[in-house]
C-alpha cells in the first residue's frame, strides 16, 4: 500500500511538473504601438530593437510586432490603445498624455531639468518609477523607461531670434512643459506628431519646430524647411521615453516571460542614448558643412525668460493635484542633490576640459 502511494504521489507531481512545462512554453503575440515613423532612427528603432532581444531571449515564445505611428493608430493615441487593449505595449512619449494626466510631463522633459543621465538616476534609484507607475495605476498600464534623447536642439526657426520680441506671433510645434513656456512668451504652440513636422513647416503652417536633435531632424530633412537652427534645448534637457504595458497582458506572462520584457525595455533604454550620442555630433556637422545650415545660440535674453516663466509654470503644475505635487517633491530633491554632486563632477570636469566655454560659435 505505501508503494502504490508513493507511486500514485509521484505520478501526481509528474503531471503537475508537465502542466507547469506546458503553461511555461505557451506562446504570446503582442502588438506595439509608437508615436513614432515606422523605423524612424533612433527612437523610432528603440522598439524594434526591443521586439527582436525578447523574441531571441525568449526561444520565441513572445513575439512583438512593432507598428508605427498610424498604422494601427494615429500616433497620439498609443496611451489609450494600451490601456483599452487593442495593444499589449505601446512607446511613446508621456507629455503626450498631458490632458489625461497632466503630472505625466514630468516623467518626459522638464525645462531646465534632469538631463538623461539624472534622470535615469531618479527613475531607477530615486523612487521615480514606482511614482510614474502610480501615476498610470487608473488607467491599467504598466510603464518603463525606454530610452533617452540626451539634451535636445532648441529648434528650427524660419526667422532670426535676435530678442524675445522677435519670438511674439510665431506659430511653433514644441509639446509639453516647454511648449506652454513658449506660449507664455507669445508664441502659438501648434502640437504634431512627428510625421507632420516638415509638410506643416514648409507649408508655413508653423514658423518653428523643435523635434529632437541633428540625427533625426536632418533623417526628416527639417533643414529644407528652415534656415535657422538654434540651441540649447532648454525646454528638453532630455526626454525620456516610456514603454507601456497593459497591465492585464502583462499578467498575463509567465514570471520568466514578464522578467525577460523588463530587462529587454532596460537594455533598449540605454541602447537609445547611447545611438543618438554616437550619431548627433556627426549629423550636425553634416548639416553645418554640406547643406550650410546656420547654428546660433538662443539669445541670453530668451534664455533668461524661459527660465523665469518655467519657474512658473512647473510650481503650477505641482500645485494641480495631490499626485503632481507628490511627484514634484520628489523630483525636485532628487534634482537638488544630484546637481551639487555634478557641480564638483559633471559640470567641474566640463569645465577643465573645455576652459574656453562654448567653442560653437
Amino acid at each position: 500500500m505505501q508503494s502504490k502511494a508513493l507511486v500514485m504521489a509521484m505520478a501526481g507531481v509528474g503531471l503537475t511538473l508537465a502542466a507547469g512545462s506546458a503553461q511555461a512554453q505557451d506562446t504570446f503575440e503582442w502588438k506595439l504601438v509608437t508615436s513614432w515613423p515606422k523605423n524612424f532612427p533612433g527612437v523610432g528603432q528603440g522598439p524594434e530593437r526591443l521586439a527582436k532581444l525578447v523574441e531571441e531571449m525568449s526561444d520565441g515564445r513572445l513575439q512583438i510586432e512593432v507598428f508605427g505611428a498610424g498604422q494601427l493608430v494615429p500616433g497620439f493615441e498609443v496611451f489609450d490603445a494600451v490601456s483599452e487593449g487593442t495593444a499589449e505595449m505601446g512607446h511613446s512619449a508621456s507629455y503626450y498624455w498631458k490632458g489625461k494626466a497632466p503630472a505625466a510631463q514630468f516623467f518626459a522633459a522638464v525645462p531646465f531639468g534632469m538631463n538623461a543621465q539624472e534622470m535615469n538616476a531618479w527613475l531607477h534609484y530615486g523612487g521615480g518609477l514606482e511614482l510614474w507607475n502610480e501615476l498610470y495605476d487608473d488607467f491599467g498600464v504598466d510603464v518603463m523607461a525606454a530610452g533617452a534623447s540626451g539634451v535636445q536642439m532648441g529648434g528650427w526657426y524660419n526667422k532670426e531670434i535676435n530678442s524675445v520680441d522677435d519670438l511674439d506671433g510665431l506659430k511653433m510645434r514644441m509639446p509639453g512643459l516647454g511648449g506652454e513656456v513658449m506660449n507664455r512668451m507669445g508664441v502659438a504652440i501648434v502640437n504634431m506628431p512627428g510625421g507632420e513636422i516638415f509638410t506643416s513647416l514648409q507649408s508655413g503652417a508653423i514658423d518653428a519646430t523643435e523635434w529632437i536633435g541633428p540625427y533625426n531632424d536632418l533623417a526628416f530633412g527639417l533643414h529644407q524647411a528652415a534656415d535657422y537652427y538654434y540651441y540649447p534645448g532648454w525646454h528638453e534637457p532630455t526626454v525620456m521615453f516610456e514603454a507601456i504595458v497593459n497591465e492585464e497582458a502583462m499578467a498575463s506572462l509567465p514570471a520568466d516571460l514578464q522578467a525577460i520584457l523588463r530587462t529587454a525595455v532596460r537594455d533598449v533604454n540605454q541602447d537609445v542614448l547611447d545611438e543618438y550620442t554616437a550619431r548627433n555630433n556627426d549629423a550636425l556637422q553634416t548639416l553645418i558643412n554640406e547643406h550650410d545650415v546656420e547654428l546660433r545660440r538662443l539669445p541670453d535674453d530668451v534664455l533668461a525668460k524661459a527660465k523665469e516663466i518655467s519657474a512658473d509654470v512647473v510650481a503650477e503644475l505641482a500645485e494641480s493635484s495631490d499626485m503632481a505635487s507628490k511627484i514634484y517633491d520628489s523630483y525636485s530633491a532628487f534634482q537638488d542633490k544630484v546637481e551639487s554632486y555634478h557641480a564638483i563632477s559633471e559640470q567641474a570636469y566640463y569645465n577643465a576640459r573645455n576652459p574656453d566655454g562654448d567653442t560653437t560659435q
